[in-house]
């Protein structure tokens, strides 16, 4: 199935999933299939507990299947670097993500949202219970 390419620039690739990088695309698509929404808030180029939550749980092989199947990803990255620097207009929509859902400016944040981005469960920081005991309560909570 092609992407129409206005789609692309709503969407950001990570190891073969899809990170939208627009929250109301991402909630079409979620009411649409009937999915909970991950909702990521990353510093990629700046943040430890980012880097390796991304490399640890999100680039994993479980973490790809039970995304696959059971969840719409979105991503509102907060980088520094001049070379990482995001357009205004996305920059614009991961502010009023942050307004909305992380006002302390926690990194990483992750939420669960239902489809109609009302938050299930929060995590804070690189979770406590390490990349499997995160996948496994993500994992129930999505079947609940």
């Amino acid at each position: 199935m092609l992407i129409p390419s206005v789609l692309l620039l709503l969407l950001t690739h990570l190891n073969g999933l899809i990170w939208f990088t627009d929250f109301q695309s991402a909630q079409t698509q979620a009411q649409k299939e009937h999915k909970q929404m991950l909702l990521n808030f990353s510093g990629s180029d700046w943040c430890g507990p980012c880097i390796r939550l991304t490399r640890e749980v999100f680039q994993s092989a479980d973490f790809e299947q039970l995304a696959t199947e059971e969840l719409v990803l979105v991503r509102a990255d907060f980088p520094r670097s001049k070379k990482n620097q995001l357009s205004k207009e996305q920059q614009q929509k991961n502010d009023a993500l942050a307004e909305r859902y992380n006002e302390k400016g926690s990194f990483p944040l992750t939420l669960l949202l239902d489809e109609n981005g009302h938050v299930i469960k929060s995590w804070e920081g690189f979770p406590v219970n390490q990349a499997n005991g995160f996948l496994k309560e993500l994992r129930e909570l999505t079947h609940e």
